[in-house]
């Protein structure tokens, strides 16, 4: 032994078990820093600009989709959520790459016009009429429930906004015959689909809504609003996928936006559609229907 120098050698085994020991810390440390960075199946290529509705945002999907497209494609995602009105308005200046949205007859002829190169169905799920229960009985009417609630001057709150949900609920109020100008409480607040259901729920009001915001934020605890009208065959949501075109706007980003067309009607993206909201509701909060344009 080195008398001098201080050191006195360790026996074998615990030599062996420190050295393990050590290298064990340093392979979890390695793993901590991996885990905390994320890690990616592509490399980072870029980011696009997705103009989307806000029941997209609102139900939580984006947040369950985004980060899958992220990693399998490399393209991060900047969201502008707003409504469908809005989302096509920004697709048709050029400020978003590409749109996800949920007003069918006006997508299609936003194709039509020249402003988006393509046009898929991505997925749908359905609206429904909620509001406090006393007043009228659980139906799958919508139409006669919409007189009703004229009728009887209940009050309404619309979201007011130009959305995919604002142009559904004006074409039911038109089939129903009824011109809310004439609807005393009828309240139009130029809100999201979130925010408007929290108004609805305060007011304890009737408002028009996509079924999974309003289950989302009644499993949140934020409202509690019934199922008034649902399963009425008019109330069908569908959702399109649109690539801005890039021959009218040459600066998007038209590579990363046909990636995102293509991953969402592909295999995956369907597939973690069906399955969202399985775990939390019993049941999937959308369906996915790609394969048509």
């Amino acid at each position: 032994m080195n008398k001098t120098s201080g050191f006195t050698p360790c026996p074998r085994a615990l030599c062996q078990r420190t050295l393990g020991l050590a290298a064990a810390v340093m392979l979890f440390a390695l793993g901590a820093s991996l885990f905390a960075a994320g890690t990616r199946d592509a490399p980072v290529k870029g980011r696009i600009t997705l103009s989307t509705t806000t029941s997209t945002q609102d139900s939580g999907l984006l947040d369950f989709l985004l980060p899958a497209f992220t990693r399998e494609t490399g393209w991060e995602v900047d969201v502008v959520a707003v409504g469908s009105g809005a989302a096509l308005r920004m697709g048709r200046d050029g400020d978003a790459d590409v749109l996800l949205v949920h007003a069918r007859p006006d997508e299609i002829q936003f194709v039509a016009d020249g402003y988006g190169a393509v046009r898929y169905d991505v997925m749908y799920n359905d609206f429904l009429i909620t509001g406090p229960d006393r007043e009228i009985p659980h139906n799958s009417n919508v139409i006669q429930t919409l007189k009703d609630i004229a009728s009887k001057n209940l009050p309404f709150v619309s979201r007011g906004d130009d959305s995919g949900t604002h142009r559904m609920e004006l074409t039911l109020w038109q089939s129903a015959a009824v011109n809310v100008r004439d609807m005393r409480r009828y309240s139009s607040v130029g809100q999201g689909m979130g925010a408007t259901l929290q108004m609805a729920n305060e007011m304890q009001a009737y408002t028009l809504t996509d079924r999974a915001t309003w289950l989302t934020l009644r499993k949140d605890g934020r409202i509690n609003l019934s199922a008034v009208c649902e399963n009425s065959p008019e109330l069908l949501n569908y959702y399109g996928v649109i690539l801005v075109n890039p021959a009218r706007h040459p600066g998007i980003n038209a590579q990363g936006g046909r990636a995102f067309v293509e991953w969402m009607i592909g295999a995956n993206a369907q597939r973690l559609i069906s399955q969202y909201g399985v775990e939390e509701f019993g049941a999937p909060l959308f369906t996915p229907n790609a394969g048509t344009r």
